[in-house]
């Protein structure tokens, strides 16, 4: 039993160093980030990583008063994530004006 809570445990460091690493090497692209609690969703520039979390200046999110300030969004909060590269496809400009 305790070699397979270790085992587990060994997995969830790999996975977060893994994420960790992939943000690291994307500082200055654009992601769209979205997280199981409130805002939900984030669009912007990744600025910096501070230990497991993410910087991002954000651009875009549910609401207006949220938007154009730096957030710090843990690893462990992050469900689903894309990160715009060069040639690959272009996160959607959102905004209320169309």
């Amino acid at each position: 039993m305790t070699s397979r809570r270790s085992a587990s445990n060994s997995d969830n460091v790999m996975h977060d160093m893994a994420l960790v690493d992939y943000f690291r090497a994307s500082i200055g692209q654009r992601a769209f980030i979205m997280t199981p609690s409130y805002p939900f969703m984030f669009i912007g520039e990744i600025v910096s990583l501070i230990g497991d979390q993410v910087e991002l200046a954000v651009e875009t999110t549910h609401f207006a008063q949220l938007e154009n300030r730096n957030w710090l969004i843990h690893i462990h909060n992050i469900e689903v994530f894309y990160i715009e590269f060069p040639g690959d496809p272009r996160i959607p400009e959102l905004n209320d004006m169309l």
